[in-house]
């Protein structure tokens, strides 16, 4: 069981919050201090089941100064930019038995379990 966390999101927190309530104690991983891999972000979006556009924040100053709207911008280049620029990533991400959801809301989650 992992959560992909920024303690400073309320999603976020209040994700770790409704695990905690269960008494689960998810593996934290901090990714915008410690940002996944592209190969990392390759497996976390096979379980998402979605494509790199599913994951990233297009609400951040980066998206648009990278040029990520951009519809000829192509997965490679999306995941690049999002383990190069981890404030991109959506968050919380749940993971849990090989799958894996984004919580927003973080009642998402529960889905999961």
């Amino acid at each position: 069981m992992k959560l992909y966390h920024n303690t400073r999101c309320s999603k976020s927190r209040g994700a770790l919050e409704l695990l905690q309530a269960r008494g689960l104690q998810p593996e934290l991983v901090y990714y915008l201090e410690t940002p996944p891999s592209p190969a990392e972000l390759r497996e976390l979006l096979a379980m998402l089941g979605t494509g790199a556009r599913g994951l990233l924040r297009t609400g951040e100053p980066e998206y648009a100064e990278l040029g990520l709207d951009d519809p000829a911008c192509g997965e490679d280049a999306l995941i690049d930019a999002m383990a190069m620029h981890p404030k991109l990533i959506e968050r919380p991400v749940f993971v849990h038995a090989g799958r894996a959801v984004i919580g927003r809301p973080p009642e998402r989650i529960l889905d999961l379990l």
